[in-house]
Parts: C-alpha cells; sequence; structure tokens
C-alpha cells in the first residue's frame, strides 16, 4: 500500500526499528528510563509542545553535543517528537546536568555530509537521518 507523498511522512527517513519496537519503547521503556536519563551518559530529554494540542511532551533521546551544535540520529524515523520540534522551530532539552534551548531544527538526510557533527552522529548517518539543531 503506497504513502501519501507529504512532508510529514513517517516513512520519508530510513528506519532500524520496527514499529511494533516504536509502540513497546514508548509504553514501557520510556517510564522507566525518564527518570533514569539524567543520570545515564548520552541520555537526553527534549521537551516539545504537540504541533495541534499545544500540550507539553517530554522524549527521551541519545544526543551528541559537539560545541554548539545538537545532533540525535533518528533510528525511529520522522517521530511526533521530531514534527513537533521542527513546527515549532524550538525546543528544550536537558542534557547530563544543564538544561539548552534549540534553535534552527533540520534534518540531514541519510548519507548527507555531516561535516561538523560528532563523531558518532556522522557514523550514525551514514544509514540514517539526523536531527540537527543549533544550542543557544
Amino acid at each position: 500500500m503506497a504513502t501519501p507523498d507529504k512532508p510529514d511522512n513517517v516513512a520519508s527517513l530510513p528506519r532500524i526499528f520496527p514499529p511494533w519496537l516504536d509502540r513497546w519503547q514508548m509504553r514501557y521503556m520510556n517510564p522507566v528510563v525518564k527518570p533514569l536519563a539524567r543520570y545515564l551518559p548520552g541520555a537526553s530529554i527534549i521537551k516539545h509542545r504537540g504541533r495541534k494540542s499545544g500540550k507539553p511532551y517530554e522524549t527521551v533521546v541519545t544526543t551528541y553535543r559537539k560545541g554548539n551544535v545538537l545532533a540525535i540520529a533518528l533510528g525511529h524515523g520522522k517521530t511526533d517528537w521530531v514534527k513537533n520540534v521542527l513546527a515549532a522551530g524550538e525546543a528544550d532539552v536537558h542534557l547530563f546536568r544543564s538544561d539548552v534551548h534549540l534553535t534552527n531544527p533540520r534534518i540531514l538526510p541519510a548519507g548527507a555530509d555531516g561535516e561538523g557533527l560528532p563523531w558518532l552522529a556522522r557514523v550514525q548517518g551514514r544509514r540514517l537521518a539526523v536531527f540537527v539543531a543549533d544550542i543557544t
């Protein structure tokens, strides 16, 4: 079955995780990991608002930082948090012990030149899309 071609088409980005894992992770893993994220290296919480409802959300992500650039590999494709942050144009992230504000969010497609990104984000960017934003 073909999916309509629209800007927030989830199938438009490569995924390495199956959809059932997304549901399982949201229901069971995220509630367990969220309180621990402040102590886990690389784990961060991105705070964003719903595109339509305006409801605040918090999502656990693995971030890579280099200078004033934050990168997140999109192994699950273009998920709701990605769509929300792109629509709002900003978000807040709780990194290990600090809160930062993100602006200028964008997606680098898989295989794009990731110059200026952290090494692990560049390696993952060979096969996956990478969410990139500037830290202000």
